[in-house]
């Protein structure tokens, strides 16, 4: 199984110069590549919000680029990379990007 992350890098002004027709096509490309990856799909994730660490020593807020996630199951990193590059999200705004993590079953 494998975690794609999506990672933006965008400003909060560029976020807030997307007009609401780009937002509802880049939901209608996303809709559109969610067809095509099929059941490898196993969550089309959401976005990451309010995220808090915690410690042995307590919890506190933080802020990364992490803006969301989504989990496919696939036979390799490789096919995982092939369905994501067409992913809406890397084009969205510049310096977009997608991190594939492997999440193996865990040890017997």
């Amino acid at each position: 199984m494998l975690s794609p992350g999506s990672l933006g890098s965008a400003t909060e002004e560029e976020r807030g110069s997307l007009t609401p027709e780009a937002n509802a096509e880049f939901l209608r490309r996303w809709a559109a590549w969610v067809d095509s990856v099929g059941d490898s799909l196993v969550d089309p994730g959401a976005p990451l919000h309010q995220k808090i660490r915690l410690t042995s020593t307590g919890a506190d807020r933080f802020e990364d680029t992490k803006v969301a996630y989504a989990i496919v199951e696939a036979p390799s990193q490789e096919q995982v990379l092939q369905m994501f590059a067409a992913h809406p999200h890397l084009g969205l705004l510049t310096g977009n990007s997608i991190d594939v993590l492997e999440c193996p079953a865990p040890p017997a």
